[in-house]
């Protein structure tokens, strides 16, 4: 009878931690930072991520993940009904809640579902659906992984500049690299991996003839080049690679999970800022990030493996889909050349 009280007082002391994620590949990446700090912070807590179901192969690769919990609805959508009714299938089951995402509907799942501690930024008139509110300080929390970390630790907690934000890191699967080699053709050459799609707008995509032309560069010195990205992006991927020999469009022909395992094979990416470069990062490949509108400094690849190519011009970062100025110069001015030199380096 000892033993049992015992064990049950164990579980009752163990967190089962409810984390509502965000709604893009390179954020749901990042999230990982904040996984990796409960688990270290809370040994033996149970994790569950509410996501959107596209993300579900992404948190399989996340090995402190215990459960991926789908919330299908489309982005942009309110979805009541569904938040409903995945908000009744929730009762009981976990005893906090950390909303990612700073926008009212993010948080109505946790309310619903009755979990008592639910913590989240204060945004959107979240004052009854949240119940541990932090004010978002964007000079302390200067980068998005650092605001999904904070949210992991404790409200009074003293937080500077020494937040730690542990990298990310997926799970490789070696034998689905194997198959994928065979039922994709893709031979044995030393592969260079390129992203050119950028979900946020063409702002923040390096000219596709530039990718072509690196693209030759690199099969001329004995390398295959694999384009990555989903069926949007597969007309670009026509662009870099059509009538080139070892050149491989695969946009829109595999699924997430196995970008992650050819990612992981590839020796090297050039990627502009978007989701499929940090999924690069979290399996270790060295990454050559492009970037435009955007800044390196707020979303940078998180890897000791990258290097950063980013002109900071005076009109740079903008932050928008498209050049206001119609120019892209923040990209247009970063040469094949000095891509290619530092792939050599």
């Amino acid at each position: 009878m000892g033993e049992a009280k015992r064990g049950d007082t164990a579980a009752r002391n163990t967190p089962r931690i409810l984390v509502v994620g965000p709604s893009w590949v390179g954020d749901m990446v990042m999230a990982q930072s904040l996984f990796i700090t409960l688990k270290r912070r809370h040994p033996g807590a149970r994790i569950g991520v509410l996501a959107p179901g596209w993300s579900l192969p992404i948190l399989e690769r996340m090995p402190e993940v215990d459960e991926a919990i789908a919330l299908d609805v489309k982005h942009g959508e309110f979805g009541w009904k569904t938040r409903r009714d995945v908000g009744r299938s929730l009762k009981g089951r976990f005893d906090r809640a950390i909303v990612l995402p700073r926008s009212l509907k993010s948080a109505l799942v946790p309310f619903l579902a009755g979990i008592p501690h639910r913590t989240g930024f204060t945004g959107e008139q979240r004052y009854v659906l949240l119940n541990d509110r932090r004010k978002l300080d964007k000079t302390v929390f200067d980068q998005t992984v650092k605001r999904f970390v904070a949210l992991g630790l404790d409200a009074d907690e003293e937080v500077g500049g020494e937040l730690i934000t542990p990298h990310p890191r997926l799970r490789v699967d070696a034998a689905r690299q194997d198959a994928l080699r065979a039922e994709l053709s893709l031979g044995e050459r030393p592969a260079i991996g390129m992203m050119p799609g950028a979900e946020y707008g063409p702002a923040k995509q390096w000219p596709l003839e530039y990718f072509r032309e690196l693209a030759a560069t690199l099969i001329a010195r004995g390398h295959a080049v694999w384009v990555l990205g989903g069926p949007k992006d597969a007309a670009a991927g026509d662009v870099i690679a059509e009538g080139l020999a070892h050149a491989h469009n695969l946009c829109g022909k595999t699924r997430l999970a196995d970008a992650v395992d050819l990612l992981a094979a590839c020796e090297q990416v050039v990627t502009n800022d978007s989701g499929l470069m940090h999924v690069a990062a979290a399996v270790g490949t060295r990454i050559q990030a492009l970037y435009g509108s955007s800044s390196p400094a707020y979303t940078p690849p998180l890897t000791d493996n990258a290097d950063i190519h980013y002109l900071a011009l005076s009109c740079s970062p903008c932050f928008e889909r498209t050049c206001p100025l119609g120019h892209r110069n923040c990209l247009k001015q970063l040469s094949p050349a000095s891509i290619q030199q530092a792939i050599q380096g």
